[in-house]
């Protein structure tokens, strides 16, 4: 008599952005693989930049395995930089110890063309796609594995300026002066990011979350020409060629705009920042698409009856509808890594 094949474990992350709900959420971190773990710490002193410990799949795979280890997570998230882009199109990317990234800004559209490969390197990605395969290999069956790339309004934030500002001014002010320049950057990077995501999935991903950093710079009618229409475009151009793709958008500090990236993105899921309030977005975003989110880092980091406090005002809040567990932005270094066994234990009530 013959047995049944055992089933396969699900993994509910993914399941999440089907639309399916869960008594206890998945989890995952924003920069979960981090300053704050002494095992990336050590695993960081053996690069001698941050570029090249991005562009090293040893070592990428092992610090986007570390906090899967450690905490069994649902989520692994691929360990790179939303930078890679600009860096494989000729504009290429150093990061100084305190400063942060460093490029070449971009001075004019004419100097953008000039410089600007006309079509994704992906030679010079294959390092990253090679992490993923790396990784796809080692992650236990029910972990899905989430890759990302930067939004075209954040990563030409980052481009324009030459490093990270404040609010991106540099940008901003463009797109009064020279929107034409500013759409040459943002369509480039259309264009990029279909093809890096594409080969994400293609590689050994299971979904991917694009990174809007600073939507709060925007107007609200910026945000549609810059964010939403770049990020829709995105997300159509990576299901015409992978159908069925999973993707998230986060588009931090939009405030009430996380309604339009729902709505208007085509988004599975939309990642709310600490800044929403859990009871609204659940009625106003919620209803519409998954959500994820949205426990403040800082909560985190003070630990004990905070922490637990800001647990369980998110998981009754969105209780009973499709939601990922995450922070509303990234883990910061400070935090105790005991706090996020504190945070996951909570939540998985154990």
């Amino acid at each position: 008599m013959s047995s049944s094949p055992a089933k396969a474990p699900e993994r509910k992350l993914l399941k999440v952005l089907d639309g399916e709900a869960f008594d206890i959420p998945p989890i995952w971190i924003m920069r979960q693989a981090g300053r704050y773990l002494p095992e990336y710490r050590e695993l960081r002193a053996k690069a001698s930049s941050f570029m090249e410990f991005c562009y090293t799949p040893t070592m990428a795979a092992e610090a986007t395995l570390q906090p899967i280890r450690r905490y069994g997570f649902d989520g692994a998230i691929l360990f790179s930089d939303i930078l890679v882009i600009p860096d494989a199109l000729g504009q290429p990317v150093s990061f100084h110890e305190g400063e942060g990234p460093r490029l070449d800004p971009l001075k004019s559209i004419e100097d953008a063309k000039n410089r600007l490969s006309g079509e994704l390197d992906l030679n010079r990605l294959a390092p990253v796609f090679e992490t993923i395969e790396r990784v796809r290999g080692s992650l236990p069956a029910e972990t899905t594995f989430l890759g990302f790339c930067g939004a075209p309004w954040t990563v030409a934030g980052y481009m324009i300026a030459g490093k990270s500002t404040p609010e991106l001014a540099p940008s901003r002010l463009l797109a009064y002066r020279d929107p034409e320049f500013l759409q040459y950057v943002i369509d480039t990077l259309v264009d990029a990011s279909i093809r890096y995501l594409v080969r994400q999935l293609r590689s050994g991903v299971d979904a991917v979350q694009i990174f809007e950093s600073f939507a709060g710079a925007l107007t609200a009618e910026g945000i549609g020409r810059w964010s939403i229409e770049p990020i829709k475009r995105i997300i159509d151009g990576v299901r015409k060629e992978v159908p069925g793709a999973r993707i998230i958008v986060f588009g931090r500090g939009s405030g009430t705009g996380h309604i339009r990236y729902a709505a208007e993105t085509g988004a599975n899921a939309v990642g709310l920042d600490w800044g929403v309030d859990c009871d609204w977005a659940a009625k106003n975003v919620q209803s519409i698409k998954p959500v994820q989110g949205n426990l403040d880092p800082l909560a985190v980091v003070a630990g004990g009856e905070a922490l637990d406090r800001g647990v369980d005002k998110v998981l009754k809040a969105f209780g009973g509808r499709p939601h990922i567990f995450n922070f509303g932005h990234g883990i910061v270094p400070e935090t105790p890594p005991a706090h996020v066994e504190q945070l996951v234990k909570r939540i998985r009530k154990g």
